[in-house]
């Protein structure tokens, strides 16, 4: 039961990251490539403390990956967070057929 609870934690905090309309608006502009945190401020107009939140969240959910140098910290999207999240999402909106055999709960 512990494993089905932390795999459900793992999908809210993927659906979380999509969840606000800043997050989007981050990972929109990181669709063309990385982004140094200093140019997402300035397109974003938010404050630095607002901005780490949200790649908080957005790193946590291993949709996002950041590289610091030197001050900034630049981020791009993870490849392998993408493909994961994309799973998550097909599997979630899925269709599966009920039957006898797999559960059904009423007979047709």
């Amino acid at each position: 039961m512990k494993k089905l609870a932390s795999a459900y934690n793992d999908t809210v905090r993927v659906f979380k990251a999509f969840c606000d309309e800043n997050r989007l608006r981050i990972l929109e502009m990181l669709r063309i490539g990385e982004k140094c945190a200093c140019k997402l401020l300035d397109d974003l107009h938010i404050t630095q403390s607002t901005l780490s939140h949200h790649m908080k969240i957005l790193c946590d959910a291993g949709i996002v990956q950041g590289r610091k140098d030197g001050k900034w910290v630049y981020y791009s999207i993870s490849s392998e967070g993408a493909g994961y999240a994309k799973k998550l999402l097909e599997q979630q909106l899925s269709l599966e057929a009920f039957s006898v055999e797999n559960g059904s709960c009423c007979d047709r």
